[in-house]
């Protein structure tokens, strides 16, 4: 399985945000991102674009529910939305996240291989690599591949 490894600074997104038990987190965030697509259009002009115009990204951010951008406990926040511009104000039933800036193993995915590779990277890679795990692991949709794949982000860090 490939990974790599990515610096991202401190990034923006404003979404729909939702909040729920881990172990059912597959019966509630699917209608978070029905709720943010069904309203995109409220937040288009805000998204963060690259020199064609295209949107960078669509983040699946998630959080502890103190929203301090720790793990996942027994629950969770989930905030389905779109990367956009740092001094952005998020409209009316928007929610903002500015995210904090990670060294991040990222790894490849669709729906299908999803927990198998999460696992993966929770299990063995990360543990035989050194890494531990310093915050939410964030979804990644690069907007350019519409063939169901993802990237997740595991923000880390070396230890000992």
């Amino acid at each position: 399985m490939t990974v790599h490894f990515e610096e991202k600074k401190s990034f923006t997104v404003i979404g729909k945000v939702g909040q729920g038990l881990a172990a059912e987190s597959l019966n509630w965030i699917p209608a978070i991102w029905q709720e943010a697509n069904n309203k995109f259009e409220e937040i288009r002009e805000l998204a963060k674009t690259d020199n064609e115009g295209n949107i960078v990204g669509i983040w699946g951010a998630m959080s502890d529910i103190s929203e301090s951008f720790e793990r996942w406990t027994d629950q969770g926040k989930y905030l389905a939305g779109c990367e956009v511009l740092e001094n952005s104000t998020a409209p009316i039933g928007w929610i903002k996240w500015i995210i904090p800036s990670y060294k991040y193993a990222v790894i490849k995915c669709n729906q299908n291989t999803y927990q198998e590779k999460f696992n993966y990277m929770i299990h063995e890679f990360l543990p035989d690599n050194n890494y531990s795990i310093v915050g939410a692991v964030h979804e990644y949709y690069n907007p350019l591949e519409t063939n169901g794949d993802l990237y997740l982000y595991f923000p880390i860090e070396i230890t000992g």
